[in-house]
């Protein structure tokens, strides 16, 4: 079965899956009851294509507008525009098509008509400096003129829908043909009641299981909806009323002032107030992979696209589904998630079954009529056919499609999409935002974890406690103004501006009056710094004049600034990685604050000051300047050598609590744990210690160092390595390359930068970290970490464990009803001419095995056990020896009961008058379902004795076998005219809770068999 698995339906990954492979399966996939459930949750491709088609008008559209706008476009003179009387009326000069058409279609022309960024902010009654008012009524105002920032959803079905669909199996419809067929034939021959019994039972069972079925899914489709609501939860930094606050995108409105940086979507379309180095990367709307250079010359940017480089302020001008992404995201939005390798591998399982269960279906309805037949020739009366005969023939059919309905399995792909949804809804609430529902059993197997250090290993709450600023160490304590006063007036003035104007961060009041730190918990921990030695964000920023700026990124490990003196001159500030710093300057200011050349003891000296700070697991930066005296254009790049160090600074990150904990238990449950860090090597082993990553015989390695290593030497050396420091996005990817195809390990890799998106994406599960984590970064991973804590990512693996064996689980359960129900009927069809389990009871089975099932096993929780066991890894197989073992063991027993009821019950239970075959046929099915209750508890464990472990705690589980229970007394007592049963003596009910718990003590026994 793996083999004819692994061929026709094993193409599809958890991730980045080929259209092929998702074409291959379904055109493989037979014997489908009911599609529209089915296939519910798989990609929609047509769909697809409908966004991919939209993508390349938009392509060309732009690309139109930007020749066009290039063109002589400024000859033509004059514009028609005519303010909308609607528009004035609110207050405004511009409409949104007007907007639309602007930003949209890259119209310099209508700009410069307009009177450029000033004249829309003006027209669009909104400042671009202090952003939108406070007045809610101009806000509605607005609202009702230009739109809101949503995008049109698809609706939510109703519970009604999910009926309907649920109707539309095809051997429920023709189980509800027989019932009617039953009911006319039924009241004609025996009149009103009586001749109605059987077809009403068929049709209440038919409508319990579409009711069942429907609650089940209805209840599955709003969890999703939750989460879709959690996943689209996006905020901006936002400008209004003259204060800086965050902000959801779905409240932007035309003419709020967002701010953008590194990383950051954006979030309508809009124009460019203000930045520097801006790169936008329009693909995701375009798909043109080369990145476009926005400045006050082209200053169109376009929702939906991320910002690569840089970081500006926009003026929102269009929003919602007046913007190509809004009507990109409402196609998109419909292709749907991939099915996941689990779902995919399930359906081939219901197909296999499916094929057999069919097979089964067709000879036995072939034996039973040729007993009929048999029987109606011996009696003489071959060609005449009485209501009686034709009942029965009926009855066969009934009996015949309802083994098709129990043999193919299709709860076995739902009950995948159950248990994830179940699961992704915990593990939010664990603060684990799941994307993709494949990344939830893949993650069940992972066997590598590649970790950042900041803020996923560590707090990321930064405080400066070490300087070495004019060649003097010295520790800084929180109120401690002493180092200002130590410091040179030059100096200090040098390290001021330096921190206040080459930051990404911001110093400024909120609404409650109070000063507020903007920016990454390192540059908060740096103005933090600044401020406690007396300086002043706004005076510095307001005193020079910027002139380029570079932000920081990871493959540089720096960030700079040129500043226009307001004495004249200009002069370069950068700060980043120590080393790197450190290795572009080659001269030093003295304890005297003068400028001297770097000699070898003051190299040692600060290298060493350095491998010291880093050595107490402090972060390390230092910060230098430059005189640039021959000029500069801002076209040109900042100088990257020729500094004066001012000095190094140690900033303390403390590991976060449980992180050491969390990490024994991935390796106790097989999993290893990386650190792949930018930081300095010293800081990296000093924290890898401190949290239990970094053992004795494991390796520390330098991103440039492993850069260079040939392919036979990183063959050896990759398995041993535990930390990699100083890496490029550039290492982290090759890493979690060879990893996942050399190695063949499921990797998870966490990321929370713009350039870690390749890695996250290279993966076979992204963890992207909620808080630090950049809108790109999010979009490229699987799983968000929404408190970017390392413990959360251990429930994660822990959460994708419980649904992979949840699923194991129910599959063992249901293929053995399956296999039990399809040979009692079939083997009694061909040895005695009838079948114990009439159409009613089998819908009924097929309701306790597959919905019901699917509720109780599937949504185990997970239990610290699992996280004992060696992950599955790659190549495991899902229907594994163990399961086979349990399957057939329990199979054969049940069926041996059933087999020996069925030869001698009659003579064991002193049957005796004209209900007989009544009595022995309830006993045959009450026994059933009761052997399936018990296997259903044995089911909670596949190799653990212990079944009983935990139960109470998991109160569906508890609900569900209750239910079973009370239905299945109130079916045999109390329904029996419509379910062809007889209330059973007390004699006999304890027989039938007897056989089915003697399925525990085999159980126990099968478990100690070694496979």
């Amino acid at each position: 079965m793996e083999s004819y698995l692994h061929e026709n339906f094993g193409g599809v990954k958890s991730k980045n899956s080929t259209e092929e492979a998702l074409q291959k399966w379904r055109k493989v996939c037979g014997v489908v009851k009911n599609p529209k459930r089915r296939f519910r949750f798989t990609a929609n491709i047509s769909k697809r294509y409908e966004a991919a088609a939209m993508r390349r008008t938009n392509q060309e559209k732009l690309r139109v507008a930007v020749l066009v706008s290039k063109a002589a476009f400024q000859f033509i003179q004059g514009n028609d525009y005519v303010v909308p009387d609607e528009v004035k009326a609110a207050g405004f000069q511009i409409c949104a098509d007007e907007l639309g058409s602007i930003v949209e279609g890259h119209d310099v022309k209508k700009l410069k008509f307009h009177g450029g960024v000033s004249g829309i902010a003006e027209k669009l009654s909104t400042s671009t400096t202090k952003g939108l008012g406070s007045d809610s009524e101009s806000r509605h105002r607005r609202q009702e003129i230009f739109g809101i920032n949503k995008f049109t959803e698809s609706e939510v079905r109703s519970f009604w829908v999910f009926v309907f669909e649920a109707l539309q199996d095809m051997t429920l419809m023709i189980l509800g043909v027989c019932a009617f067929v039953s009911l006319i034939v039924g009241i004609a021959t025996e009149g009103w009641p009586k001749g109605a019994h059987d077809g009403l039972g068929i049709v209440a069972s038919i409508f319990l299981v579409v009711f069942v079925t429907a609650t089940s899914d209805y209840r599955q489709s709003l969890q999703f909806k939750d989460l879709d609501k959690e996943k689209k939860k996006i905020s901006v930094q936002v400008t209004r009323n003259g204060y800086r606050q965050k902000m959801s995108i779905y409240s932007l409105l035309p003419g709020d002032i967002v701010h953008l940086a590194i990383g950051d979507q954006v979030p309508a379309d809009g124009l460019f107030v203000s930045g520097f180095s801006v790169l936008i990367d329009e693909s995701s709307l375009t798909g043109e992979s080369e990145p476009v250079m926005v400045t006050s010359q082209n200053p169109f940017l376009l929702s939906g696209t991320k910002v690569q480089d840089g970081s500006c302020t926009m003026l929102v001008t269009t929003v919602g589904m007046r913007t190509q992404w809004g009507k990109l995201m409402a196609t998109l939005s419909e292709g749907g998630d991939d099915e996941t390798p689990l779902q995919v591998k399930l359906n081939g399982v219901a197909t296999i079954i499916g094929k057999i269960g069919l097979f089964f279906a067709v000879v036995t309805f072939a034996v039973l009529v040729k007993g009929l037949m048999s029987r109606k020739l011996q009696e003489g009366r071959f060609w005449w056919w009485s209501a009686d005969d034709a009942m029965e023939m009926l009855e066969f059919f009934a009996i015949a499609v309802t083994i098709v309905v129990v043999a193919v399995p299709e709860g076995l792909p739902l009950a995948v999409t159950l248990s994830l949804a179940f699961a992704m809804k915990k593990m939010m609430n664990d603060k684990a935002l799941v994307r993709h529902l494949a990344a939830c059993e893949t993650m069940g197997s992972a066997t590598t974890i590649c970790s950042d250090k900041t803020g996923t290993l560590t707090t990321n709450r930064m405080t400066v406690v070490k300087t070495c600023i004019c060649m003097n160490s010295k520790e800084v304590t929180t109120n401690d103004s002493s180092l200002s006063s130590e410091l040179p007036d030059s100096a200090l003035k040098l390290l001021l501006q330096s921190i206040f104007n080459n930051t990404g961060g911001e110093v400024v009041v909120n609404k409650k009056g109070k000063r507020e730190i903007l920016g990454t918990p390192t540059e908060t921990a740096l103005l933090e710094f600044g401020l406690s030695l007396g300086g002043d964000f706004q005076a510095e920023r307001q005193a020079c004049k910027v002139v380029k700026v570079e932000p920081f990124n990871s493959e540089k490990k720096r960030m700079g600034v040129v500043l226009e003196l307001p004495e004249g001159g200009l002069r370069a500030h950068c700060k980043g990685a120590s080393e790197i710093i450190l290795a572009a300057c080659d001269k030093v200011i003295n304890s005297n604050g003068d400028v001297v050349s770097i000699d070898e003891e003051s190299s040692n000296f600060l290298k060493s000051t350095i491998n010291q700070f880093a050595g107490e697991a402090l972060r390390t930066l230092c910060l230098a300047y430059m005189e640039l005296e021959s000029g500069f254009s801002a076209e040109d790049p900042i100088p990257v050598s020729g500094y004066i160090c001012i000095g190094v600074v140690g900033i303390k990150d403390p590991v976060r609590p449980g992180v050491k904990e969390s990490v024994e238990v991935c390796r106790s449950a097989g999993i290893m744990v990386r650190m792949v860090t930018g930081d300095n090597i010293n800081t990296a082993k000093a924290i890898a210690r401190e949290c239990g990553i970094l053992t004795d015989d494991g390796i520390a390695i330098e991103g440039p160092d492993f850069r260079e290593k040939t392919q036979e030497e990183l063959f050896e050396l990759i398995p041993k390595i535990q930390v990699m420091a100083r890496s490029s996005p550039l290492d982290k990817h090759t890493l979690v390359k060879h990893l996942r195809t050399t190695f063949g390990e499921v990797v998870a890799v966490t990321g929370d930068g713009t350039n870690d998106a390749p890695a996250l994406h290279e993966a076979d599960i992204g963890l992207a970290m909620g808080i630090a984590g950049t809108e790109v970064a999010k979009e490229s991973a699987d799983v968000i970490i929404l408190d970017d804590n390392f413990s959360t990512i251990v429930t994660v693996a822990k959460w994708g464990r419980s649904v992979y064996i949840n699923i194991q689980k129910f599959v063992q359960f249901q293929l053995t009803v399956n296999v039990v129900a399809l040979l009692v009927n079939f083997s009694s069809a061909c040895l005695t001419g009838s079948a114990p389990l009439t159409a009613v009871q089998l819908l009924w089975v097929n309701m306790i095995m597959d919905t019901l099932g699917a509720l109780a096993l599937a949504t185990e929780p997970p239990t610290d056990d699992l996280m004992k066991r060696a992950p599955v890894g790659r190549k495991g197989d899902f229907i594994n020896n163990v399961m086979w073992r349990n399957i057939l063991g329990q199979a054969l027993y049940q069926f041996v009961v059933i087999w020996f009821l069925q030869s001698v019950g009659k003579w064991v239970f002193f049957l005796r008058g004209p209900n007989v075959e009544v009595v022995l046929n309830t006993l045959i099915f009450n026994t059933f379902v009761f052997c399936q209750v018990f296997n259903e508890i044995n089911s909670r464990e596949m190799e653990e004795i212990d079944v009983f472990k935990g139960i109470w705690d998991n109160h569906v589980f508890i609900a569900v076998i209750s239910c079973t229970v009370f239905s299945q007394i109130v079916i045999v007592e109390y329904l029996g005219t419509f379910a062809n049963t007889t209330p059973l003596s007390l004699v006999q009910w304890i027989f039938c809770l007897a056989v089915g718990y003697m399925g525990m003590p085999l159980a126990i026994r099968l478990k100690q068999i070694p496979v």
